[in-house]
């Protein structure tokens, strides 16, 4: 069955027709707010003392109660009968109607499940291009258009997210054999992402398999010098035993 509508966190909130049709009304940052905070509730009940603190943070106007009714409000329009919006005690919950709301980031993380199981199981053609379709929902920043204490609050774990998806799929593809377009792309995410060490694990085994040995062991040397300058550690085992298989020339096939 179609969806009736779909719902966007992952770049700007937004409410629109199902198959890109036209985007339904949500008005500024708050309202915005308070549907990003409630679909990422899952259906459960966000109490209203969580909702005012994701639109004001530890400082709410004083008629607050009655701005964030206005606000809950204004969502049943653009819902279009998706999805009920119900209050419940001091809180709302958010439930969608069956078969007529799609949600990007329940869709992502149920795509990324899949990509990560097909990776585990060996089948890195199938998990590569479930992972790309998964990435490709995002458009933009996650939660962009919504208040700073939501973002703040929920955007990490959507990052994080995010990056587990982009290792995956580029192990993925590194198993399928694919290893000269991913020098770049790796390149580029170690240098916005130095601490994170399985993508550094993944250039080296990009560099080797395209040729580029002592490019990799380069990498290790790098990646220990800042992981010691910025946190006082030494590598942890994944990028120990990546950096052991480059000098054995194991990461060369």
């Amino acid at each position: 069955m179609t969806p009736f509508l779909e719902t966007a966190l992952l770049g700007p909130v937004r409410v629109r027709a199902a198959s890109g049709g036209a985007e339904n009304a949500l008005g500024g940052a708050k309202p915005r707010t308070v549907l990003a905070a409630l679909l990422l509730a899952e259906g459960r009940v966000v109490p209203d003392s969580r909702l005012i603190r994701a639109l004001w943070g530890e400082r709410p106007p004083a008629r607050s109660v009655a701005q964030l009714h206005t606000y809950a409000s204004r969502l049943r329009a653009p819902l279009a009968g998706a999805a009920r919006l119900e209050r419940v005690g001091r809180g709302y919950r958010l439930s969608a109607v069956p078969g007529q709301l799609a949600c990007d980031h329940r869709l992502f993380a149920e795509r990324t499940t899949l990509g990560g199981t097909l990776l585990r199981q060996g089948d890195a053609r199938r998990a590569a291009a479930v992972l790309r379709s998964a990435l490709d929902l995002w458009q933009g920043e996650a939660l962009a258009d919504t208040t700073e204490q939501l973002a703040r609050e929920e955007r990490p774990w959507l990052e994080e997210a995010r990056l587990t998806a982009l290792e995956d799929r580029a192990e993925a593809e590194l198993a399928t054999g694919l290893p000269h377009g991913l020098v770049a792309e790796l390149t580029g995410l170690v240098a916005r992402y130095p601490l994170r060490e399985r993508f550094r694990c993944l250039l080296m085994t990009a560099q080797c398999r395209a040729g580029q040995p002592a490019a990799a062991l380069l990498q290790f040397h790098s990646g220990r010098e800042l992981l010691a300058d910025r946190l006082g550690v030494d590598p942890g085992p994944l990028l120990t035993r990546t950096f052991q298989q480059a000098l054995a020339g194991e990461l060369a096939a």
